[in-house]
């Protein structure tokens, strides 16, 4: 082979290796954190008439300033009006009881109305609820239909599911102390009256 045509299939050589490395880093997988933290933007709320929305009677979403640090920067949508809301912001400001539910969840539906019962009655902690596997229509619907209006914000990608380390059961809930400690209560079965409701978040809190 003489030099020209050496250096020839040199070049052709180095070309195939280039496109070869840049092809793969094109295909490679990018990991779930790199995708979606907590701080990035959550997705485009789903649209939904705002009579639909209003129909619920949802109160407002809870704001705030500090909260938990481990909830910062989960950014979720308040089922009132479609608004972005920071869970921690949320959490902040005193206790507050965080109750995971979705529209397929059958203990849920006896679990929702005695949280509504219970954010009633004197001496309550706030309760928050955040809807997750589950569209926001079917979950406006049936806090509607269930006479639930407390807080609720929807989780459309497992943020908070994420951000509180959820294990794969539902209800499952959590008391944010003053202090901002998330506590689980534990064990997570659904509550059937604002008693047991009220007796669990005591439990949790300890006295503080």
């Amino acid at each position: 082979m003489n030099l020209r045509a050496y250096r020839s299939e040199l070049q052709w050589t180095v070309v195939v290796v280039v496109l070869a490395v840049l092809a793969a880093v094109a295909l490679w997988p990018r990991g779930q954190d790199q995708q979606q933290g907590p701080s990035a933007a959550p997705p485009p709320a789903e649209r939904i008439d705002p009579q639909h929305r209003a129909a619920a009677a949802l109160q407002a979403c809870p704001a705030g300033t500090g909260g938990p640090t481990e909830l910062a920067g989960t950014s979720l949508q308040c089922l009132a009006d479609g608004g972005p809301v920071d869970l921690a912001e949320a959490a902040s400001g005193g206790p507050t009881l965080i109750n995971l539910w979705a529209t397929w969840c059958v203990p849920c539906r006896t679990e929702l109305p005695a949280l509504q019962a219970y954010s009633t009655e004197p001496g309550a902690v706030r309760v928050l609820g955040v809807q997750v596997d589950s569209g926001a229509a079917e979950g406006l619907d049936l806090l509607r239909s269930l006479g639930v209006h407390f807080p609720n914000l929807h989780d459309g990608d497992d943020r908070a599911r994420a951000a509180l380390r959820s294990p794969n059961v539902l209800p499952v809930s959590y008391v944010v102390t003053a202090s901002g400690e998330v506590r689980r209560i534990d064990p997570p079965v659904a509550f059937e009256s604002p008693h047991e409701v009220r007796a669990a978040v005591e439990r949790t809190l300890g006295g503080q």
